[in-house]
């Protein structure tokens, strides 16, 4: 046991498609590899697409594949030489038939990539792919997965927005991918989450025991979202940080919230990043009539990002469903006010902080947003608030530490299970 607590830990991150930029999983693993690194331990990523670039120190493996959904190339038809590959031919007939193949196609191609390596890693960490192939893995090497919220919740609002019985059965297709995650998650006995909600509602979804969980927040990343001094923020101008169409998120809502308060106040949405062409998102804004107070970003930098943050009245996080909720946290360690949806585990993450409003209200939502408009001084108490709830709880550091924590465990079970293996033999 002291050799496991003083020597650096040799870590493999598995990760089947994660921008660094955008998406939880992307900000997980470029930020969790960089406070693990910074801990002394080493760090590699096996990674889907697209390219991932990470910190110096990090090692990347990219692994190849057909990667379907490139927006520049979408859809695209494999070529004689690719489809020699078994892996492949799963893939291309998954997306063919309207599934989403990649966890599991990963997770096999991961696993030949691993075959002949076991002996360079001490752990490796599954970052939510879950695919079959982790059944074979965990008999070879510790291994442990991170679970970040139930995709049930996913599908159960995707379904229900599905005007059409079409429609229905083309989400049900697509998440079809849960049943395995299910049935391998039920495998492991040390499961990282991320908050109290995210381990309830996947125990119950997936029918796995609580005790096999392990709480381990999200850091939000202090040194890049921060207050900058010198810029002044711009009355009236509201800020949200989703741009997808995806009805978990709640942007319907907040326009829909939007809409009502410009009625009697001038006031203008900033979205980071934007939707998709051919949104439905689009069609509402159209409807809504609010064309000219909502402003998409397109994609854009960190610096960028935190001069939005900067000029931004208040951040609102509209979520129907959070098994954490970064952006939360990230325009509080800004010091900006934040009203939050209790939709999942916002309420942990936000706590008395922000406002917080029930999900899907489109009129609570605005009630709010009005309120601190009315109210200067309560968003500088919320804003300052939040600030230092951040900095006290959530840090990558902190959440590496406790990461490691589970590595530790994870590695002495997998001893003591194969110590009975031999005994039995």
């Amino acid at each position: 046991m002291a050799a496991l607590d003083d020597t650096p830990l040799r870590i493999c991150l598995l990760s089947y498609r994660s921008n660094p930029f955008s998406g939880g999983q992307g900000v997980y693993i470029k930020n969790l590899s960089r406070a693990l690194t910074g801990l002394g331990h080493r760090v590699d990523v096996i990674a889907g697409p697209p390219r991932l670039v990470l910190d110096e120190g990090v090692t990347v493996h990219q692994l190849p594949c057909l990667d379907l959904y490139d927006a520049e190339n979408l859809f695209r038809f494999p070529t004689f030489k690719e489809l020699g590959d078994p892996i492949n031919i799963v893939e291309w007939l998954g997306v063919s038939s309207m599934g989403f193949p990649e966890p599991l196609t990963f997770g096999f191609r991961a696993w030949r990539y691993l075959l002949r390596r076991f002996h360079h890693y001490d752990v490796v960490h599954d970052n939510q792919c879950l695919s079959y192939a982790l059944w074979g893995l965990r008999n070879r090497i510790p291994t442990t997965i991170t679970i970040h919220h139930p995709i049930t919740r996913d599908r159960a609002v995707a379904i229900r927005a599905a005007r059409y019985p079409w429609s229905k059965l083309k989400e049900m297709r697509w998440f079809s991918f849960i049943g395995m995650q299910r049935r391998v998650s039920m495998k492991f006995r040390q499961i990282i989450t991320v908050s109290a909600c995210a381990r309830d509602d996947i125990s119950r979804d997936f029918g796995i025991v609580p005790s096999r969980f392990r709480i381990v927040p999200n850091g939000i990343s202090v040194e890049t979202f921060r207050p900058l001094p010198g810029i002044e923020r711009e009355p009236n101008r509201i800020m949200v940080t989703n741009s997808s169409d995806i009805p978990m998120k709640g942007l319907h809502v907040l326009l829909k919230a939007v809409a009502d308060i410009s009625r009697t106040r001038d006031v203008r949405l900033v979205v980071i990043g934007a939707p998709k062409k051919g949104s439905n998102l689009y069609r509402l804004i159209k409807d809504l009539d609010v064309g000219r107070r909502v402003t998409f970003t397109g994609r854009i930098d960190d610096d960028e990002f935190i001069r939005q943050y900067a000029r931004a009245t208040m951040a609102v996080v509209p979520s129907l469903y959070e098994g954490f909720g970064l952006p939360a946290g990230e325009a509080m360690a800004c010091r900006v006010p934040v009203i939050s949806t209790t939709g999942g585990a916002l309420p942990e993450v936000v706590g008395d902080a922000g406002i917080l409003v029930p999900p899907g209200d489109s009129e609570a939502l605005g009630r709010a947003i009005v309120s601190l408009l009315d109210h200067p001084d309560r968003a500088r108490e919320l804003a300052d608030k939040g600030y230092r709830r951040v900095h006290d709880t959530f840090t990558w550091t902190k959440a590496a530490e406790k990461t490691v924590e589970v590595y530790k465990e994870t590695i002495l079970d997998y001893r003591r299970f194969q110590a009975t293996r031999t005994q039995a033999g």
